[in-house]
């Protein structure tokens, strides 16, 4: 079971934690926001050796993660403390995973196995949720990997709002919408529970009624309440997983060079918007009239009468964010499409083939410009 503790400085507890676990050398893996934000004092302070590693771009590739792997074995780590956004974090979870297979293949393609090596989180973003998910995304070859095994889920997340305080108002809108979608993914998702649809809920409504103050006025009860609604959109994907919204995400933000969050954000409410309008493609074994329940939920804590009147709430979120899509043409339009993974979308209550891609993509990246 997950410890998640909160509070300004609450990640001052790692040290006395890494005591009693009897840890002698942990690795650091660490944001470029790290240094910026003073924790790195807190480190210096604690009198168990460390070694940092942030060798690694936003959207980490297999080879900086092998990096990684490298340091620490070879300076006998046994323990690992991720401080930064869903980049630094999932990188940690990967060298927990990888750090004990055998070297000449790659890791993703071999058995994952618990390491039991702990794992601290200290998020220092709202978006991702991946201080208490089991997920870790990566890229090789330019083509995205992800690995899920339950023991990936951090044994300790620490959730100190003030740590939000220094990032760029874009990046806080960016991870904001990957939460937001998050959780509506995770509540219409085939594989929803009645404890999954109870964390979106929560986290929609505790994003819907702090986004403002958040982005626009820094107000302390406001990030703490962000910071709560990412954990939770986090904790319902870990149950459900993400469907069509992420799945088409990918190549927009590789394509495009648009953060995650905002390729997130511009597709969901057109996918959502085909869902209602096709009920005959419910593929989800509770039923059509099951699904346009669940719709008309997630447009209420939106702050919606109806399904359709929800999509026309999130897409003035978008305006008011100032998040905008990229035009395409012809040629990336065929590639946005060819690159979505079917078998990715099994989890979405609607089926989507490669000829609903294409409106979707058009309507996204196309038409609304």
């Amino acid at each position: 079971m997950q410890k998640i503790l909160s509070g300004q400085k609450c990640y001052e507890k790692i040290g006395g934690i890494l005591k009693d676990l009897n840890v002698n050398k942990f690795m650091l893996v660490c944001g470029n926001s790290f240094f910026a934000m003073g924790i790195d004092k807190y480190f210096e302070g604690i009198n168990i050796p460390y070694v940092y590693f942030n060798d690694f771009t936003a959207n980490p590739k297999y080879e900086e993660i092998c990096k990684g792997i490298e340091i620490f074995n070879n300076e006998k780590c046994d323990a690992i403390v991720a401080v930064g956004g869903g980049s630094a974090i999932d990188v940690a979870k990967c060298i927990k995973a990888f750090c004990n297979m055998k070297e000449g293949e790659l890791y993703f393609k071999q058995e994952l196995r618990d390491t039991e090596i702990p794992l601290f989180a200290v998020p220092t973003t709202a978006g991702t949720g991946s201080e208490s998910t089991r997920f870790s995304v990566f890229y090789y070859n330019g083509e995205k990997q992800s690995i899920g095994p339950q023991f990936l889920v951090p044994e300790y997340a620490f959730l100190d709002a003030t740590l939000l305080y220094s990032l760029p108002e874009y990046q806080k809108k960016c991870t904001l919408l990957d939460a937001l979608c998050q959780a509506i993914e995770s509540w219409w998702s085939v594989h929803s529970t009645d404890e999954s649809k109870t964390y979106a809920k929560i986290a929609v409504e505790k994003i819907m009624n702090n986004y403002r103050g958040y982005i626009f006025g820094n107000e302390l009860l406001a990030t703490e309440e962000i910071m709560l609604g990412s954990n939770y959109a986090g904790r319902a994907i870990n149950i459900t997983s993400t469907t069509s919204a992420h799945a088409m995400s990918y190549k927009m933000t590789t394509l495009y060079g648009i953060p995650h969050g905002h390729a997130v954000g511009i597709g969901l409410p057109h996918i959502w918007e085909f869902m209602i309008k096709n009920p005959d493609k419910c593929i989800d074994k509770r039923g059509i009239d099951y699904l346009q329940k669940v719709f008309n939920e997630i447009a209420c804590a939106l702050g919606a009468q109806d399904a359709l009147s929800g999509v026309n709430i999130f897409k003035k979120l978008l305006s008011e964010l100032q998040i905008t899509a990229p035009k395409s043409n012809a040629a990336e339009l065929e590639l946005l499409v060819s690159s979505v993974n079917l078998s990715r979308l099994k989890n979405n209550p609607c089926e989507l083939d490669k000829n609903a891609l294409c409106d979707l993509y058009k309507k996204i990246t196309w038409e609304n410009q």
